[in-house]
């Protein structure tokens, strides 16, 4: 595996919260509360999501890239996707950007690209069980229960396929016209969250103290970024050191490093966590929506 450090700091925060998960499902198993399987089928496939992010799925073509644009500037290639290509393009050469603005515009194509691959693993997943199913003409109660699974994945399809048209139009809005000063959300995955909040069935109460805790949730994104940049420099610095032969040189920036490294997989775990509990919260009033 060549993991950039930030990368590996990513994995072990997206292990730990997959390994939480199955904790909690065996509990829930053992008290008989997953008697159709959608709760282990759902954590098999965020296992595949993990798997395929980093690339250790055996495929050479699946793991995401991990770029930043001012550091690397020519990634547009990497994005999978004509259309976001060709909007990336435009924007890049519109002049509208300022480099930190175009670092930012950066993450959120990443982001969207990240969302498609997500959608992707889930289809495929779907259409697997999909054909299982078709060939088993039996309709005891045990393929009722499948179905209901499928449902249950075809909910999880169309909210993701609902992120990912809203997140395109957004891009392609930002693109053309450049940042708006006034926007409430900066970072891509909160912005992602404000939309469907405001399409979810909530109160105006629960909708303004949804605002709020997005306002703390991305402070803790960027607190995160902060040391993930942080880790990224130590890193480098380390590299340098160790050519060097300065042992105790090597030793304060190895105890550097370290600690960055700790920092940095215990923040990547907490807004990990604060993700899936916001999302789980949203995709409840959505599904309220649809009753």
């Amino acid at each position: 595996l060549h993991l950039s450090a930030v990368k590996l700091a990513e994995l072990h925060s997206d292990l730990k919260i997959q390994e939480k998960d199955e904790l909690r499902w065996k509990k829930l198993k053992a008290e008989g509360l997953d008697e159709d399987g959608e709760k282990e089928a759902k954590l098999r496939r965020n296992l595949n999501v993990i798997m395929t992010k980093y690339g250790m799925n055996g495929r050479k073509d699946s793991q995401l890239v991990d770029t930043n644009y001012i550091k690397d500037g020519t990634e547009s290639d990497t994005l999978d996707d004509p259309r976001l290509e060709k909007l990336w393009s435009k924007a890049k050469t519109s002049g509208k950007f300022s480099d930190e603005e175009l670092d930012k515009l950066w993450r959120e194509f990443k982001h969207h690209k990240e969302k498609i691959h997500e959608y992707n693993i889930l289809l495929e997943t779907v259409s697997r069980t999909e054909d299982i199913h078709k060939n088993v003409i039996n309709p005891s109660e045990e393929n009722l229960v499948k179905e209901e699974i499928l449902h249950n994945k075809h909910r999880e399809l169309k909210d993701k396929l609902r992120s990912i048209n809203q997140g395109f139009e957004r891009l392609r809005k930002v693109s053309h016209q450049g940042y708006d000063t006034t926007s409430e959300f900066e970072e891509p995955r909160v912005i992602d969250l404000w939309d469907m909040a405001k399409s979810a069935n909530f109160t105006e109460k629960e909708l303004e103290s949804f605002r709020e805790e997005l306002k703390h949730f991305e402070a803790k994104i960027e607190k995160h970024h902060h040391y993930q940049k942080q880790l990224e420099i130590s890193h480098q610095k380390l590299k340098h050191v160790e050519g060097t032969g300065d042992k105790d040189h090597l030793n304060r920036n190895k105890e550097k490093y370290a600690m960055l490294e700790e920092k940095t997989k215990e923040l990547g775990y907490k807004v990990k966590k604060h993700l899936q509990d916001l999302s789980s919260r949203i995709s409840q009033g959505l599904q309220h929506n649809e009753l």
